[in-house]
C-alpha cells in the first residue's frame, strides 16, 4: 500500500512537471503583437500572431506591441534663431515596424525615442526664427518628423507624425506683438480712409465740371439739398437764391408785362 501511494505521488509529480512545461511551451500573441524568440541567447526571429510553440527552458520570448504609440514631448525651453526665449511642447506618433531590431539594437526603444524627440525639438527651434515657428508650423513639423525618423530607423521604429502643440511666449513679447498688430490695423484703416477721400475728391471734381457746363444742374442740386434737409428736421431754412435764378424770373416777368403793351 505504501509503495502504491509513493508510485502515485511520483506519477502525479511527473504529470505536473509535464503540464507545467507544456503550458510554458504554448504561447499566444494578439493580432497587434509579435513574439521575439531567443534560443539559448541567440535570436531566432519574430512569431505571431496567434498560437505557436517554443522549447521550454531553451527558448525565451519577448512581446513587442506594434500599435502606434503617442509620445508626449514635455515643454522645452529653447532660444530661436532671432534670440527669442520660449517654451514649446509637442507630440510624436511612432510604431515598431521591425520587432527584432527594436529588441536587439536598443535597450529601451520608447525611452530612446523620447530622448531623441526632445533633443531634436530644441535643435530645430534653435535653427528657426519666431515668425517661422508661428506662421510656418507645418514645415517645422515635417522637419522634426524627418529628423527623428532618420535617427530611429535603425532601431526598427517608424515616426509618422510630429506636431508642435503649444508655443509659450514671454509676456513682454506678447505685449510687443499686440502693440505691433494694433499699429498695423491703424495703418490699414488710415490707408483705406485716405483712398476713400481720394476717390470722393475725384467724384466731386467730376461733378463740379458737369455743374460748370450746365448751370441749371446747380439749381437742381440746391433743390435736392433743400428736400433732404426738410425731411430730416422741422426747422426754418434760409435758402439763398442764386442771381442766375433771379435773372430768369425777371425775364419771365418782363416778358409778361410787355405782352399787353404790344396788344394795345
Amino acid at each position: 500500500m505504501a509503495s502504491f501511494l509513493s508510485t502515485l505521488i511520483t506519477v502525479g509529480f511527473f504529470l505536473f512537471v509535464i503540464l507545467a512545461l507544456a503550458s510554458t511551451a504554448i504561447k499566444i500573441v494578439k493580432e497587434y503583437e509579435r513574439g521575439v524568440i531567443f534560443r539559448l541567447g541567440r535570436l531566432i526571429g519574430a512569431k505571431g500572431p496567434g498560437l505557436f510553440f517554443i522549447i521550454p527552458l531553451v527558448d525565451r520570448m519577448v512581446k513587442v506591441d506594434l500599435r502606434v504609440v503617442t509620445l508626449d514631448i514635455p515643454s522645452q525651453e529653447a532660444i530661436t534663431k532671432d534670440n527669442v526665449t520660449l517654451k514649446v511642447n509637442a507630440v510624436a506618433y511612432f510604431r515598431v515596424v521591425e520587432p527584432c531590431d527594436a529588441i536587439v539594437k536598443i535597450e529601451d526603444f520608447r525611452r530612446a525615442t523620447w530622448q531623441i524627440a526632445q533633443t531634436s525639438l530644441r535643435s530645430v527651434l534653435g535653427q528657426s526664427e519666431l515668425d517661422d515657428l508661428l506662421a510656418r508650423r507645418e514645415e517645422i513639423n515635417l522637419r522634426l518628423q524627418k529628423i527623428i525618423d532618420e535617427q530611429t530607423e535603425p532601431w526598427g521604429i517608424k515616426v509618422s507624425i510630429v506636431e508642435v502643440k503649444d508655443v509659450e511666449l514671454p509676456e513682454s513679447l506678447k505685449r510687443a506683438m499686440a502693440a505691433q498688430a494694433e499699429a498695423e490695423r491703424e495703418k490699414r484703416a488710415k490707408i483705406i480712409s485716405a483712398e476713400g477721400e481720394f476717390v470722393a475728391s475725384q467724384q466731386l471734381t467730376n461733378a463740379a465740371e458737369v455743374m460748370a457746363r450746365e448751370p441749371m444742374s446747380m439749381q437742381l442740386r440746391y433743390l435736392q439739398t433743400l428736400i433732404t434737409i426738410a425731411a430730416e428736421k422741422n426747422s426754418t431754412i434760409v435758402f439763398p437764391i442764386p442771381l442766375e435764378f433771379m435773372s430768369v424770373v425777371n425775364q419771365m416777368i418782363g416778358g409778361k408785362s410787355d405782352q399787353p403793351a404790344a396788344e394795345s
